[in-house]
């Protein structure tokens, strides 16, 4: 067997091939290594890919629902808008209907009050008493205290001032106006004309029992018998009136029946409620008791005092108009 000698340079040769066989291992075990971590990262990277996938996926679903959502709630939404613009034009119009009720309610209240106080006007002019009108005032403003409306306040405040001037007016007293005027027809047929002749009783009897006395013959009495004669022919008396002077004693009966059915046709006047008519004839009356009747005599001082008092109680008489009321009513009626 021949031994070859191994040298300096077969040393190196070997050196060399296990160096590169060292690398070449040491290149296979990097490789080895880089793609187990290669592996690894596309594994990685693949589950990622797949989860963002899914995750896309659900994004989608996500996505579609959230899309089909909103058109669920523009839908849902149009819906509210249109159910809401209903809701208001149901408002609006029951508003305006409240509104026409409450106008509707308020006019009639104003209308009824209305014929109420006329009504209760018309039976104080029957009547001659105030207790229709003062209920109907009470009434009125009882209910529009009830009512409590701010448009009604005015009429409310008319109602008031009406109420407080009837409360404090004077009351027609019918029956003691028809007594005296019962009384002065009584003193009709008593009246002392101004033309009339004194009775011969009419002389006072101190007067009599001193022509008596200072007379104690018979030419002397006849005298006086035929004195009175003559005075019975021609009286001098003063006459305010010359109408007066005119009146003959027939003229003088059919005057104090005229002024008996003046008296009367007043008093008629009265009972129909015809008071112009019964302040007329009371004007006339007067008239003719002044022109006609002896001023001095103590009964024409009486009928012309029954005359004036029966004048001023008839004027007072006058029921108290309801203007303030009824002309706040008419503006309330017509809206203003």
């Amino acid at each position: 067997m021949t031994v070859t000698p191994v040298g300096p340079a077969a040393w190196r040769r070997h050196g060399l091939r296990w160096l590169a066989l060292a690398i070449a291992g040491l290149a296979l075990f990097l490789s080895v290594l880089l793609w187990q971590k290669l592996s690894r990262i596309q594994e990685q990277l693949a589950r990622q890919s797949a989860e963002a996938g899914q995750q896309s996926l659900e994004a989608k679903a996500w996505a579609k629902q959230a899309q089909e959502t909103v058109k669920d709630s523009a839908a849902r939404l149009t819906l509210v808008e249109t159910r809401l613009g209903e809701v208001a034009l149901q408002r609006s119009q029951l508003e305006e209907l409240i509104q026409s009720l409450s106008r509707s309610r308020d006019e009639n209240l104003v209308v009824d009050i209305e014929s109420a106080l006329r009504m209760a006007q018309q039976q104080t002019l029957l009547t001659g008493s105030f207790e229709p009108l003062l209920a109907a005032l009470k009434s009125a403003q009882t209910r529009l205290q009830r009512a409590a409306q701010p448009r009604l306040a005015p009429v409310l405040r008319a109602l008031e001032k009406d109420l407080d001037r009837l409360s404090t007016a004077q009351v027609f007293d019918l029956p003691g106006l028809l007594i005296k005027l019962d009384e002065g027809v009584a003193l009709v047929d008593g009246l002392v004309l101004a033309n009339q002749a004194l009775p011969s009783s009419a002389m006072k009897p101190s007067q009599v029992q001193t022509q008596q006395a200072a007379a104690p013959s018979w030419w002397i009495t006849s005298l006086y018998q035929f004195a009175d004669q003559l005075k019975g022919l021609v009286r001098v008396s003063r006459i305010e009136s010359p109408e007066a002077t005119l009146l003959s004693p027939e003229q003088g009966f059919f005057l104090r029946e005229n002024l008996k059915l003046k008296l009367l046709n007043a008093r008629l006047g009265l009972l129909a409620r015809q008071k112009d008519a019964a302040r007329a004839d009371l004007a006339s009356a007067s008239i003719i008791v002044r022109r006609y009747a002896d001023g001095s005599s103590r009964k024409t001082a009486q009928m012309l005092q029954l005359l004036e008092q029966s004048a001023e109680q008839l004027k007072a008489s006058d029921s108290p108009r309801l203007e303030g009321s009824l002309t706040a009513l008419a503006t309330a009626a017509a809206g203003r």
